[in-house]
């Protein structure tokens, strides 16, 4: 056996061995052609950040969970559905969530047109949330107004967002800094195919004036799309960005790995070098997350952070598992370069329970807390949960190894 093959199969060995308490990849690069060239000198300590970066996938409300947050009042709540995921999310330099719902006002509903209270962007921004991504196949499930009232209500709580923007002559994507980083986050969702010199969403035809305002790309030219959301980002370093996170709503709902088109977008993309990683969603199932042309992190799909798609109601145990996508960028401000990326993802679970007569819901991580969730000891799903936990060191732990050097956590990364 060559030690090439070797160091794999370790490497392997040590990613699945981590499934308690989240799945790493860890690698570094420098975008120049001449990094292994560059000179072994360590830059001022106080030119060097580290920026931790979260993504997590679909944020949906299902007719139950609004059943369940309905006060009786008129009023509806939603802290506490994330009181065990929020230490995660406030600690964060730069938190992203996909908000697959729309706050269009009342009335309130679920599936298949979703409009969800206003109050649940506060609850969002208080977890510790900063970008919103409106770019999936239900932006537009309340129509141009709808749009419109979701940026409004976002934007009031201080939200950036990207995937929808106010019109035409606005940016496609938004930014945000982080010590004296700037940021920009690229939101896209597909496409449903439609007559040719149309676009719809969701099966449905919009106007060109909605068109306009949607990031969207399809799947019948896959290198013309790519080459429009690559002159996006081209846009975005001519503005100023200097690092880019691309967020994808792809794939094919309900799979438990990334399919064809999927990776032959995040080939495409990830061979841009001014891509520093990609998260994706849509499918509403944890998907393997692998690293691209050595340096780029791709995150196929992080499933569902919360709805009520599960077993009980799909079939499909899968649906209730999801995943946060966490990145750490060392970035050098004086060079203005990334010189070291490191990944993983902390795998979390949906609970769903009856108490006091209402069902309730809980984004529960599953992470060395887990046994001890009072949540799961009072509902007797622990093993359910443990099972999901099982799942995700499944998907997360299939990764492509195409990793150049294998670097330590920092000790503060692992806290």
């Amino acid at each position: 056996m060559n030690l090439k093959k070797l160091f794999f199969i370790l490497l392997a060995i040590l990613v699945i061995a981590s499934a308690y308490f989240g799945y790493s990849l860890f690698f570094t690069g420098d975008n120049s052609d001449n990094a292994a060239n560059l000179p072994e000198e360590t830059p001022a300590e106080n030119n060097i950040v580290d920026l931790q970066i979260l993504c997590v996938g679909d944020i949906m409300y299902h007719q139950p969970q609004l059943n369940s947050a309905n006060n009786g009042d008129g009023t509806y709540s939603f802290d506490e559905e994330y009181k065990y995921i929020k230490p995660y999310i406030e600690n964060a330099d730069l938190a992203i969530c996909n908000l697959e719902t729309t706050f269009g006002g009342e009335p309130y509903t679920g599936y298949p047109t979703f409009s969800t209270p206003d109050n649940l962007a506060a609850t969002l921004k208080t977890v510790g949330f900063d970008v919103a991504a409106t770019a999936n196949n239900h932006v537009n499930d309340r129509g141009l107004a709808g749009i419109d009232r979701t940026l409004s209500v976002l934007t009031a709580e201080n939200f950036a967002v990207t995937g929808s923007r106010s019109g035409e002559g606005m940016p496609r994507w938004t930014e945000y800094t982080i010590k004296e980083v700037r940021v920009g986050v690229l939101a896209y969702t597909y496409q449903t195919p439609s007559a040719p010199g149309s676009i719809s969403i969701n099966g449905n035809y919009i106007s060109n004036e909605v068109a306009a305002r949607l990031n969207t790309f399809g799947y019948e030219d896959v290198d013309a799309e790519t080459a429009k959301i690559q002159q996006q980002v081209l846009d975005m370093k001519n503005a100023g960005i200097d690092v880019v996170v691309l967020y994808m709503h792809w794939g094919e709902e309900y799979q438990i790995a990334a399919n064809p088109y999927q990776r032959y977008f995040a080939e495409k993309l990830a061979a841009n070098p001014d891509i520093d990683v990609i998260f994706g969603s849509h499918p509403h199932t944890l998907q393997e997350m692998e690293a691209y042309n050595e340096r780029v992190p791709v995150y196929f799909s992080l499933g569902n952070f919360i709805s009520n798609q599960r077993t009980e109601t799909l079939n499909n145990r899968y649906t209730e598992t999801g995943a946060i996508g966490r990145v750490v960028l060392e970035y050098d401000l004086e060079k203005k370069s990334t010189l070291g990326i490191s990944a993983d993802a902390v795998p979390t679970w949906v609970e769903k329970y009856s108490k006091d007569g209402k069902n309730r819901y809980y984004i529960i991580p599953l992470d060395e807390n887990l046994e001890s969730n009072p949540e799961l000891a009072t509902s007797g799903h622990l093993q359910r949960a443990q099972n999901a936990r099982n799942d995700a060191a499944e998907r997360l732990g299939r990764l492509q190894l195409t990793v150049n050097q294998f670097i330590e956590e920092d000790a503060e990364q692992s806290e």
